[in-house]
């Protein structure tokens, strides 16, 4: 009886990432909203959450590379009033976990070479971490040159992966996942000046078998459809939506246009 108490109780702490790998193996592709919480007002919030509902957005990522605010937690007990979409944190350092929100991606830099973002920061959260009782996504996090420079490159203090080179980010993302990560994550950046490829993300979406996320530099929902049938499992938006809300609607739209495998 205690086994299998154990064994549903594991089955509901990966509620989250069971979602999206039943999705990928269907071929059905989400679309993830990330909210800065230096970036929205209460007004803002409540207003974004009508729009998530509306598109039916899969994925809500609150969090930032550089928050400087102190009311992360306000953010997510807000969107969870509001919300009945998953949020995920996508934090930028260790003081970024809210016990309030639905999951974690707990983030290595493995494009970089940076021993903090690898696993020295992970050292100092791992104890909160473990309290939280958050639902954790090991997720490899690779930073690919969105031409131009971005927080999240600054912040690292990491050189992104050029944005040509396919081999480079290919055997990068195959050591994350023979690493363990359950999540590849392929991000040019808040700000970027150009999407990561096509090319690319084809590239790394056929040599690893975990769900592949893409973000940066996503301002159109035709980069974001291109980017879906180029292999992307989950596309994240938040620069261009914090410019301009209404895109939520045709983004969510485009991403989920992509026909179901049969």
């Amino acid at each position: 009886m205690q086994i299998g108490k154990q064994y549903l109780t594991a089955m509901m702490s990966d509620r989250i990432y069971q979602s999206i790998t039943e999705k990928k193996k269907a071929g059905k592709k989400s679309f993830a909203v990330l909210i800065d919480p230096d970036k929205v007002s209460e007004r803002q919030i409540g207003e974004l959450m009508e729009l998530t509902a509306e598109a039916k957005v899969d994925y809500l990522l609150v969090g930032g590379s550089l928050v400087v605010s102190n009311h992360l937690d306000e953010v997510v007990i807000l969107i969870k009033k509001l919300s009945n979409i998953p949020v995920i944190l996508f934090p930028g350092t260790p003081s970024q976990v809210s016990r309030y929100a639905d999951a974690l991606l707990y983030l290595s830099l493995i494009s970089g070479r940076n021993p903090e973002l690898l696993i020295g920061q992970h050292v100092i959260s791992a104890p909160a971490v473990k309290q939280s009782g958050l639902e954790l996504m090991p997720t490899g996090y690779m930073v690919i040159d969105g031409g131009a420079p971005t927080t999240v490159s600054y912040i690292s203090n990491a050189i992104p992966i050029p944005a040509n080179k396919n081999e480079i980010a290919m055997c990068t993302a195959m050591a994350g996942e023979m690493l363990g990560m359950r999540l590849i994550y392929m991000d040019a950046g808040s700000g970027a000046e150009k999407a990561i490829t096509e090319s690319m993300i084809h590239s790394v979406s056929k040599v690893i078998d975990v769900p592949l996320i893409v973000g940066g530099g996503i301002n159109t929902p035709e980069k974001a459809y291109l980017n879906c049938k180029a292999g992307a499992d989950i596309i994240v938006v938040g620069n261009a939506i914090e410019k301009d809300p209404l895109l939520v609607r045709d983004m969510s739209a485009a991403v989920h246009s992509i026909p179901l495998r049969v």
